[in-house]
């Protein structure tokens, strides 16, 4: 049962990092950032370039964050700038880039599966059980990182004023915010953020080309879900995070992967707002 539990409370955490950056986006651009599963999958090949160069699989994570900011802060200056206005255009152009992107890895590292060496092995004793060490520090820098963006939002000028833009970009703009800047630091922090979120999964999964694409379609629902509150997207990834495991577990490991997708499709049908206050 504590097993359970811990495996519940773990995976939220992961789904509650991989999303964040694709929430963050979201919120101030109201596109969807298809090109996110690709950051992603950048964060996961970084990791495995910092190991193999024989540094401390600690480094990897920040170096990611870094790569996927910088590579962020090119593409939203070549790519998605020029669409802001048009953001079915920009929804599309995200999507090609993905595809570029895993084409672009597959023929400089291959089609093949690689590993990544953990920071940390092993597991600990937790109230009677015994649990991966590494699940239980990825869930406290979830937790770390969902304070962090949460104070960010609301204790800083720069979350004032993301802020002004997500509630009305108009009066935000006739108040003199450079509404420009701020998309552009959320959609590099959002690239940042999905790079990390790549690098931090690597020592649980296989680094392949394709390791984003399964993660943006979970990350998609739960944003769906949650609409531009961190709080409602805390609560989807615990409550349909948890009912994956639950499936898997007690039932079919292929069903429980298409938990969050059935259970927020539905929960979208039933009330359109999802766990966000209507």
């Amino acid at each position: 049962m504590i097993n359970l539990l811990l495996d519940i409370l773990t995976t939220a955490g992961i789904l509650f990092i991989v999303s964040i950056g694709l929430l963050i986006v979201f919120g101030v651009q109201k596109i969807i950032n298809f090109a996110h599963g690709a950051f992603l999958t950048i964060g996961g090949y970084v990791a495995l370039l910092v190991t193999g160069a024989h540094f401390s699989p600690w480094l990897a994570p920040p170096v990611a964050l870094l790569a996927g900011a910088l590579i962020g802060a090119i593409v939203e200056r070549v790519i998605v700038r020029p669409l802001y206005n048009r953001p079915l255009d920009a929804i599309l152009a995200t999507w090609g880039l993905s595809i570029v992107v895993v084409q672009l890895i597959t023929i400089g590292f291959g089609r093949g599966v690689q590993f990544v060496t953990s920071p940390v092995s092993g597991a600990i004793h937790v109230f009677g059980a015994d649990y991966s060490l590494y699940r239980l520090i990825f869930l406290g820098i979830a937790i770390v990182l969902g304070l962090a963006v949460g104070l960010l939002l609301r204790s800083t000028r720069l979350g004032l004023v993301a802020r002004a833009v997500i509630l009305n970009e108009n009066l935000a703009r006739s108040l003199g915010i450079d509404s420009d800047l701020v998309r552009f630091m959320t959609f590099v922090v959002g690239a940042g953020l999905a790079s990390l979120a790549g690098a931090l999964l690597t020592p649980l999964l296989s680094v392949d080309p394709t390791m984003g694409v399964t993660w943006l379609l979970n990350a998609f629902m739960l944003v769906m879900v949650s609409g531009t509150s961190l709080i409602s997207l805390m609560l989807a990834c615990v409550v349909l995070g948890g009912a994956q495991v639950v499936i898997s577990t007690f039932g079919n490991p292929v069903l429980g992967g298409l938990t969050i997708v059935v259970l927020a499709a539905i929960l979208l049908r039933l009330r359109p707002t999802g766990f966000a206050r209507a």
